[in-house]
């Protein structure tokens, strides 16, 4: 009678989109490690399309939008930029291929599976890095989608106009109008985030493909106003060609994999739920290479079309939107916006901090809990003021990649070169000391190295902009970190034993 009870009540809260223990949790697993939001899936059931609507839903923001554009203004011509956006985003899908291979494999988040390689307690420091970073992203992309809300509410309620101005009614940085669009997005992302990861796989699946209904439906109005002759794919004065063009270009590029850098380092949270890894390749070549290229000509039609139109080059979509004479289309299209925004916040700011704070004690953190977390700290570091300050952005789009880069080098170093893609998933819920993944008490010494001095080496030219070449160099903040991680951590592998303390041969024995 008990287990039939049990049964209903889990039908029930299943029903309304909250999966009861999705993971499996073995006998023997242990507490300080494990819950049912970190252990195995019992099923994995994304299909190419899922994974598809993820990345649409991670390119097609306000951000996104800009970032695209700007490539196009960078004096380069149109052939030059579409160069560079395809070598990118082809490095961005190769490298998340890679990542995504053992969590798809081993059905278990980013912050698990780097337990193999900087042990079952080590994997608290990239966790709490990757945490930390998403924290602030999630606070400045809550902030820019509740821009594009103050635009809709303003067109609806002129008389709330004063209530928009930070010096007549300003706290912290921020008007009350900002306060009360924020505040209500703020709740939104949490009301979805909370329902499970079903309603949010639900809610990426739309939010990618309605952007693109809204940029065609806008790009349609622009060319209907200025004619098919105004479209123009550089949106500023050619100034590069031949040999000069070429450093621009890898600069380019390197804006690109940084933009991405975030979500493709913890995409093993998204891809452990891929019903095969062939599945979740085609996603991916779907949604990057093919979806951004896309998505960027889509842009720069849009952006290029501003000028005859409105007088003016007008980069930010809800910007373009809010000039129409539609109150109607500028609803529709800011709402639009502002719903992508929240898209990629969940997907690049909500779910990994969840999973990342929930692995530092995952007794005491639930998933839904960690989310929360998240949410809270996004609140205190008043994001909107990092955004205002561009040497802010600056600098922390450059820390991000020094930080970033040396995890994913790490990581892809021990999976495919040293462990040689096999991994006992079991040994990774065990504080035995003769687990694979113990290593010395819990830590695995090389990774820990590899990654400081990663991080350290790559930060030498973001903190020491005086330096001769240091200013370009730090755009590669990413790349640096990354080899630096990769390479050394492959050399203190093999001074330290690491194949043979994790028992590596028995595994492929």
């Amino acid at each position: 009678m008990a287990e039939t009870t049990v049964a209903k009540s889990s039908d029930l809260v299943e029903a309304a989109g909250m999966p009861v223990g999705s993971g499996e949790i073995k006998p023997g697993y242990d507490p300080r490690l494990t819950n049912e939001d970190l252990a195995p899936l019992r099923k994995q059931s994304w299909g190419s399309y899922n994974i598809f609507a993820f990345w649409m839903s991670d390119v097609h923001s306000v951000g996104g939008y800009v970032t695209a554009g700007s490539l196009f203004a960078l004096g380069l011509s149109s052939w030059q930029v579409l160069v560079s956006l395809l070598v990118g985003i082809s490095i961005v899908y190769f490298f998340c291929n890679l990542v995504a291979k053992p969590s798809q494999q081993t059905g278990v988040p980013y912050p698990v599976i780097c337990r193999t390689v900087f042990g079952v307690l080590g994997a608290n420091v990239p966790a709490i890095i990757r945490g930390a970073i998403a924290v602030a992203w999630y606070g400045i992309q809550t902030y820019l989608a509740s821009a594009a809300l103050d635009v809709v509410v303003l067109k609806l309620f002129p008389d709330l106009m004063p209530y928009a101005d930070v010096n007549q009614y300003g706290f912290l940085g921020l008007p009350l109008l900002g306060w009360c669009t924020y505040a209500v997005l703020w709740v939104l992302q949490a009301a979805v985030f909370w329902t499970g990861m079903e309603t949010i796989r639900k809610f990426i699946d739309f939010c990618g493909p309605a952007v693109y209904v809204v940029m065609i439906v806008l790009t349609g109005y622009l060319i209907y106003k200025a004619g098919w002759g105004a479209i123009n794919l550089n949106l500023g004065e050619v100034k590069y060609s031949g040999a000069s063009a070429i450093p621009v270009m890898l600069g380019a590029i390197a804006l690109v994999v940084s933009y991405f850098s975030g979500p493709m380092l913890n995409f093993g949270d998204f891809s452990r739920y891929g019903r095969s890894f062939r599945a979740v390749k085609r996603g991916n070549l779907l949604g990057l290479p093919v979806n951004f290229l896309a998505f960027s000509i889509l842009v720069v039609v849009t952006s290029s079309l501003t000028i005859p139109v409105f007088g003016e080059l007008i980069t930010d979509p809800v910007a373009t939107v809010a000039r129409i004479d539609s109150t109607f289309a500028i609803v529709l299209g800011a709402l639009t916006f502002t719903i992508a925004t929240i898209g990629i916040n969940i997907v690049a700011n909500f779910i990994s901090p969840a999973f990342d704070f929930s692995n530092v004690s995952p007794q005491r953190i639930s998933w839904r809990a960690g989310g929360m977390i998240a949410a809270v700290g996004s609140v205190l570091i008043t994001p909107w003021n990092l955004y205002n300050n561009p040497d802010v952005i600056h600098y922390t789009l450059e820390t991000l990649g020094a930080f970033i880069g040396p995890l994913f080098g790490v990581l892809i170093a021990d999976f495919y070169l040293v462990r040689k893609q096999h991994v006992v998933v079991d040994d990774m819920f065990t504080m035995a000391p003769e687990g694979r993944y113990f290593y010395h008490k819990g830590y695995n010494p090389p990774a820990v190295i590899a990654t400081a001095i990663g991080a350290v080496g790559a930060m030498v030219p973001v903190l020491w902009t005086g330096g001769p070449g240091m200013h370009t160099t730090a755009q590669y903040s990413w790349f640096i970190g990354m080899a630096l991680g990769f390479l050394v951590y492959l050399s203190l592998a093999g001074r330290m034993r690491v194949r043979e303390r994790s028992r590596v041969l028995e595994e492929v024995a």
